[in-house]
């Protein structure tokens, strides 16, 4: 397989393939209240560009049949067929070909972890396995839960309900009156129906006869209040909507791979990215099924967060992650360590905490122990059950015993998870993290001690307990960190991105170099990005934010002023918005053409920020939340950000414009060193050229391709597109080798060596393609960096766009006059 010691073979001999990827977002016609949709055809009308432009793969969003109406894919109810509305079969099969006219591969996102379950007609596995129960051949597909003590009497429990005695509002439908719409799938139009308003449910053969409590009552599910902590099946982090999958099973494997099969099996495919392997009981099991699936051959990646300090499981037979931890390391390498002291003091002053890896640390312990009690209660609650279950094999169950210390088991997992310093701990590359945790726990907490004697009993047998525990851990890690306390850390925003480390502050270049050295070495096919449908901001807006590490007294200056001016309703959620405001705020060429006004706002930004503040603030859950939303509060927020763009463009207006060129930069650098490290990079949909995404579904949104293909975007000389294409126009030329190369950094002498970022790759081990930049620039001027100087490898290199030739000692001042970064290639290669 196409391993990080096997470079040059495997994967690789799929050549421009593995390049690059290009990564775009399939949207259905019912998806879109226009009606247009980017279907596969789409895509494939997009192949010649997509070539012309250096790309080495398609890289496409779920494209198995989806929820209807669904935005993203990843609610998958049919997982045996591609979508008919995105194309069908026949749709991939023509992007497949035309792809290989252009020399260009195909990779493909797959959800082996969940279905979607939303509407259950839609779905005719949940379907049946509802209707049926354990008669379906479909109920062991599902993770259920029908232990009789799981809470519903040993149903599947499903909160639907607005209330407990909502029950009174089911309705029965009878056949003649059932509603046989087209989202009934393989439902029979004859089956008797509940219905509950909008919600229809089957009803089990034979027992529709009754009133409808009497019917509800006999079947092999019970509906229930959704704030119950009552569930019946594992979902995906607390959402209902989607049922996980037990793919630890073959069968399961077998039925849900079966088109992947059939791709792999016609070759329709390069590539697969696995979406969420840390929700599944035995990743790595998985991940060697999919393995034997897809062949030696292929490139597999997963979706794997990685703790700032964990690496990738050896033990997975994969080719890397989907590419947050290199989008941490250069994110966190834009940052200016200088402005730590004031923005510390800044996050002190207005969000209740200097944002510090200490704070950091014991927030989210907080955050995942509250998640875990209240928001995954019903997990826990089957956890628990699991560690009793598996213990009593051995002694370990005589030492707790009784209702009475059944929160005391709860203590003790709850404190274990809180502790657990990556997604989960049972990668065997962790091994010894749980045992240095309850090891811990027996220090600290001595009280525990019988209660932890019953966990560690449980765990040592690696059964039940053990996959149920590293599946909540993983749940609670993601939505304290991700999902909470990202949207409440307010030091520098642009550092609160998915896998990232906004308790650290900066990274000094000699660092980038070495990380990026190592990671040629362990993982050069990994996939590295800087923005996807998840990044909850961005790229270039976050190189904008990140401008504000380099001018925190001005930065600080501007808060003042626009709180006294425009008083927000709480300061701690008024400063974290304010970064996000000034991140997208349009500044000079930012509005088209030559008459724009100096008010001049984007007609769509309005409703956008809307959007971004109604999801950030009810994500913290401090003054709102999704389930308690604070009506007052909301309404308050919407209006100070009415204000601010109604009023406040004399306040931002001329900050913005001071530290936009530092942003725009900023995102040169960022895109550069992204392009030309190891691995695969991915160019996410439109981020050749600049953009201003925020978090999903913003982020998502459709692409204006026909200034990118008409060539009018190539003809303005734009800068990032100019780059982008050259960069991934090398790579494709030399795709091993920018793969797997030798990440070299190249000597830097003088005053401001510490703000240049140099290095070179290795093609056929010498020295062949690389980037100058300069960091720092709202702060350090290009004549700044006067007398301090790069040696260049032996040879003559040209300055690429541009054409100039250089060799030999090469003054940074002179070099970067008039843009931040420049890409340099030997001249004969």
């Amino acid at each position: 397989m196409a391993h990080a010691d096997q470079a040059g073979t495997g994967a690789l001999s799929r050549g421009a393939a593995l390049a690059s990827t290009y990564r775009v977002q399939l949207r259905t016609p019912a998806s879109d209240p226009e009606g247009r949709g980017f279907v596969l055809a789409d895509v494939e009308d997009l192949v010649p560009y997509l070539a012309d432009l250096g790309v080495g793969s398609v890289y496409l969003s779920p494209i198995l049949e989806a929820t209807p109406g669904s935005t993203h894919g990843y609610d998958v109810v049919d997982p045996t067929r591609v979508a008919a509305e995105l194309g069908g079969i026949d749709a991939l099969r023509s992007l497949r070909a035309t792809c290989r006219e252009h020399d260009l591969g195909v990779v493909v996102d797959i959800v082996p972890n969940h279905l979607g379950v939303d509407r259950p007609a839609a779905n005719r596995w949940w379907w049946d396995a509802l209707r049926r129960g354990p008669e379906s051949p479909y109920f062991t597909y599902f993770d259920f839960d029908t232990e009789a003590a799981n809470g519903a009497d040993g149903r599947i429990a499903i909160p639907v309900l607005g209330s407990p005695e909502d029950v009174e509002q089911l309705v029965v439908v009878t056949p003649s009156r059932a509603d046989t719409d087209t989202d009934t799938s393989d439902t029979d139009g004859a089956e008797t129906e509940l219905h509950f308003y909008d919600h229809r449910f089957p009803v089990a053969p034979g027992t529709g006869d009754g009133t409808a409590q009497q019917v509800h009552d006999r079947q092999h599910y019970r509906l229930v209040h959704w704030r119950e902590p009552l569930l019946g099946y594992r979902r995906f982090f607390t959402v209902t909507g989607l049922a996980g999958l037990r793919q630890e099973d073959p069968a399961v494997f077998d039925a849900t791979h079966a088109e992947v099969r059939r791709w792999c099996e016609e070759d329709l495919v390069d590539g697969i990215r696995v979406d969420h392997p840390d929700g599944l009981a035995d990743p790595v099991g998985y991940t060697r099924r999919l393995r034997e699936l897809a062949g030696d051959d292929r490139w597999l990646l997963v979706e794997k967060i990685l703790a700032p300090a964990e690496v990738l499981d050896p033990a997975m037979p994969v080719d890397g992650t989907t590419g947050y931890d290199a989008l941490r390391l250069i994110d966190q390498m834009l940052v200016d360590p200088a402005g730590q002291a004031r923005l510390t003091e800044l996050a002190s002053r207005y969000c209740g905490g200097p944002g510090d890896e200490e704070q950091v640390h014991e927030q989210s312990a907080r955050l995942k122990r509250q998640i875990v009690l209240e928001d995954l209660a019903p997990e826990l609650g089957r956890l628990t059950r699991a560690v009793r279950r598996d213990a009593a094999l051995g002694r370990e169950a005589t030492e707790v015993t009784g209702d009475d210390d059944e929160a005391l088991l709860r203590e003790a997992l709850v404190s274990v998870i809180e502790r657990t310093p990556a997604y989960r701990a049972d990668y065997p590359v962790l091994r010894g993290t749980l045992p240095a945790i309850l090891d811990g726990l027996h220090r600290d907490r001595p009280e525990l001690a019988p209660a932890l004697g019953l966990v560690a009993g449980a765990l040592a047998r690696g059964t039940e307990a053990s996959a149920r525990l590293a599946q909540v851990t993983g749940a609670a890690t993601a939505k304290a960190e991700e999902d909470r306390l990202f949207y409440r850390l307010g030091r520098l925003v642009s550092l609160n991105e998915v896998g990232g480390s906004p308790g650290r502050m900066g990274l000094p270049v000699e660092a980038f170099h070495l990380a990026m050295a190592e990671r040629a070495l362990a993982c050069p096919l990994a996939m590295t990005a800087l923005s996807t449908h998840d990044t909850k901001r961005g790229e270039d807006v976050r190189a904008r934010i990140s401008v504000l590490s380099q001018l925190p007294m001005q930065w600080a200056q501007l808060v003042s002023e626009v709180f006294r001016a425009f008083p927000p309703p709480a300061e701690d959620a008024g400063y974290f918005l304010l970064q996000v405001i000034v991140g997208v705020w349009p500044a000079g060429d930012d509005a088209e053409g030559d008459d724009r006004e100096d008010d001049y706002l984007p007609d769509d930004l309005r409703s956008r920020l809307h959007d971004y503040a109604e999801k950030a603030l009810r994500e913290a859950a401090v003054h709102t939340t999704w389930t308690d939303q604070d009506g007052d509060f909301e309404s308050a927020a919407h209006g100070w950000i009415d204000a601010l763009l109604d009023s406040g463009g004399a306040l931002l207006t001329p900050f913005v414009e001071r530290i936009a060129p530092a942003g725009r930069d900023n995102s040169l650098i960022a895109k550069a060193a992204q392009l030309l490290s190891p691995g695969v990079p991915d160019v996410y949909q439109g981020t050749e050229v600049w953009e201003d995404s925020l978090v999903d579904p913003d982020n998502r949104r459709f692409v204006d391709y026909e200034p990118l293909r008409s060539g009018a975007v190539a003809r303005s000389g734009h800068p990032k597109f100019a780059m982008v294409r050259e960069a991934l126009r090398f790579r494709r030329a030399h795709p091993a080798a920018m793969a797997s190369g030798a990440h070299v950094p190249l000597p830097v002498r003088g005053p401001a060596a510490a703000d240049v970022v140099a290095f070179t790759r290795l093609v056929d081990r010498g020295a062949a393609v690389g980037m100058i930049a300069r960091r720092r620039t709202a702060v350090v001027g290009a004549g700044e960096f006067g007398g301090t100087e790069v040696l260049l490898p032996e040879g003559t290199w040209v300055v690429r766009p541009g054409g100039s030739v250089i060799s030999g000692r090469v003054d940074v001042g002179d070099l970067l006059v008039g843009c931040p970064v420049v890409l340099i290639v030997r001249d004969d290669v």
